[in-house]
């Protein structure tokens, strides 16, 4: 895949992090990220809002603004992670992959899975990927890549290396890709670029993220990724689909998550995309 190939999407997590403090809607998401210079959104269950259960007017409300949708994100009270939820969170699963098949080349991308019950920590994984294998058949069904995206917040099952080579073991590639966060894995793996290469296979798109030394969030580009690398495994990884999609959880975006995300869409033409 060259640089051309490469094309530059924004998660809404960057608002969806302030809680009560963004009383705006999907509308004003779209604003401020076509408005960044981003060619895509990635948005999720907590903040699609009045188009959850209409398609067809949010793809209309993309294409005024000139946005293409990457992929669905959501996640689960449950973390995925409860035997007693698993029907429940494969209907939730079924109702995203039926509203991402309306936009072609979307994706639903299910959260990282969480320790949120009682019981031995070693024993989630096989839960977790039991649902992640469903859902991934379920995506199969309907025509809608389903990808993991684990995540380094607070209670995650999916932190370090060990914890990543467990899940992968258990989820059948077929079914199931893979969405690296390369400020989550920064943040529990000690060579990233391993991690990656390792997995490259199961990569459908990357979420860059920065961090510094400590761990703590950086505007993309002030911090330890090597931004480069990480799109030069990608791009050869054969299942990449050229999307590199920006997710800013620093103070910088907390501040002002508009003018963050626009900062780092100007970065990312440093490296050609």
């Amino acid at each position: 895949m060259t640089k051309k190939d490469l094309k530059v999407g924004c998660q809404t997590f960057t608002w969806e992090m302030l809680g009560d403090r963004f009383a705006g809607g999907p509308d004003d998401l779209l604003k401020a990220i076509a408005g960044g210079g981003y060619a895509g959104i990635e948005i999720t269950d907590t903040m699609i809002g009045r188009y959850a259960d209409r398609p067809s007017e949010f793809a209309a409300a993309l294409k005024s603004s000139g946005l293409t949708l990457v992929s669905f994100a959501f996640g689960s009270s449950s973390g995925f992670t409860r035997k007693d939820r698993i029907d429940a969170d494969l209907e939730a699963a079924q109702r995203w992959i039926e509203f991402a098949s309306a936009f072609p080349g979307a994706l639903v991308s299910i959260g990282s899975a969480t320790v949120v019950s009682d019981g031995p920590r070693n024993d989630k994984f096989a839960i977790a990927a039991e649902f992640y294998n469903k859902a991934g058949e379920l995506g199969r069904k309907a025509g809608v890549d389903v990808a993991v995206h684990p995540s380094s917040h607070h209670n995650t099952l999916l932190f370090d290396r060990a914890d990543y080579d467990r899940i992968f073991s258990l989820i059948d590639p077929s079914l199931v890709g893979w969405v690296p966060d390369t400020g989550h894995i920064l943040r529990g793996h000690a060579d990233m670029a391993d991690t990656l290469t390792t997995y490259r296979d199961r990569i459908r798109y990357v979420h860059l993220k920065d961090v510094d030394a400590t761990g703590t969030w950086a505007m993309l580009g002030k911090g330890i990724c090597d931004t480069q690398t990480v799109i030069d495994i990608a791009s050869a990884a054969p299942r990449f689909n050229g999307w590199l999609v920006l997710e800013e959880e620093s103070e910088a975006a907390a501040a002002d998550p508009a003018a963050a995300v626009k900062t780092n869409r100007q970065t990312m033409r440093n490296y050609g995309a």
